[in-house]
């Protein structure tokens, strides 16, 4: 995870316990901010579609999502809800109570990140979790954008953000410049109004802009998902995470080996990540089967949808564009 800093954590503790803002003369959001959109992350030819967890308490965890994510439950039963937004599908949750535990030596979900359409909305989110008391465990700004960290009551981690304009970032040699910098939570709410307005919904255009993933070994990750999966590498920490995309997004897939260095193949009876999908633009989708082909990659088709394994047994879901 991305921990706060030490001011950070105050000025977050100051602001969970006087429920007022703290003026700050640090970093004034610019107008490219206040109207940003995360168009540009789910318009690339390839991105994230939609995520699944294997879950122990559904009804518990529906309850999460809906109420504190803040997204409507598109269907629902005994065995499984769909959550989404705008009436798109983006996030089921199976009930899988005889699982074991995910344990974050293995592969499986770091995070997935849920991506707001603007930074207002990322601060509005976070006046709605510190009033409801949502733990956080770390707050970033990435450069390309700004986030904070938690788990849901099931320990899968989840990020939310919000990207700053694509004008702004920077490229190096066809890298992008990203880093772990405090986050000013202060600036991020001011001039937010600070009454609640229970319930939260999640805005228009709400997302998800990234699936962060830990595996077992990172040149395995990079070959299947870039060689495979058709994505582009955009950032390399060293030789323990990647992070990769398509169309010149910051990144729709990171990998890393943090906690799960030599993972070998993950149990298919685990609580966690059940399948991550990208939606792929139809020209490329015969691109992508004769790769799966060349490769010999596990891979199986239903309908016009491929859902192929990667190197760790994870289901990756492949779908055609509407």
């Amino acid at each position: 995870m991305i921990f706060a800093d030490d001011m950070t954590r105050r000025a977050a503790l100051h602001f969970l316990c006087t429920g007022t803002l703290l003026m700050t003369t640090l970093s004034a959001t610019t107008p490219a901010e206040a109207a940003a959109s995360p168009s540009f992350a789910v318009t690339t030819p390839i991105h994230i579609h939609s995520a699944s967890l294997r879950v122990r308490d559904l009804a518990l965890m529906t309850d999460f999502y809906h109420t504190v994510i803040g997204m409507e439950i598109i269907s629902r039963n005994a065995a499984e809800t769909v959550l989404g937004k705008d009436g798109m599908p983006l996030f089921y949750l199976t009930a899988k109570p005889m699982d074991e535990p995910d344990d974050k030596r293995t592969a499986g979900l770091f995070h997935t990140a849920f991506l707001m359409p603007s930074r207002k909305d990322l601060g509005e989110w976070l006046i709605h979790a510190v009033r409801n008391k949502i733990p956080f465990t770390g707050f970033a700004d990435h450069l390309v954008s700004e986030a904070l960290y938690l788990d849901d009551p099931e320990g899968n981690g989840i990020e939310v953000y919000a990207d700053r304009s694509p004008l702004r970032w920077t490229w190096t040699n066809n890298l992008i410049d990203m880093a772990t910098d405090p986050l000013d939570l202060d600036n991020l709410v001011e001039g937010l109004p600070m009454e609640a307005h229970p319930p939260y919904v999640a805005p228009s255009g709400f997302r998800i802009g990234h699936v962060h993933l830990r595996v077992g070994n990172v040149a395995k990750a990079e070959d299947f998902y870039i060689g495979t999966a058709g994505l582009e590498l955009t950032q390399r920490v060293q030789n323990s995470a990647s992070f990769l995309a398509n169309g010149r997004y910051h990144h729709h897939i990171g990998a890393n080996i943090w906690q799960s260095r030599n993972a070998g193949i993950r149990s298919d009876k685990m609580l966690g990540l059940d399948f991550l999908a990208f939606s792929v633009a139809e020209p490329l989708m015969d691109g992508l089967r004769s790769r799966l082909k060349e490769r010999g990659t596990d891979f199986h088709e239903q309908g016009d949808m491929v859902e192929a394994l990667d190197p760790w047994g994870t289901r990756v879901r492949f779908i055609p564009a509407a």
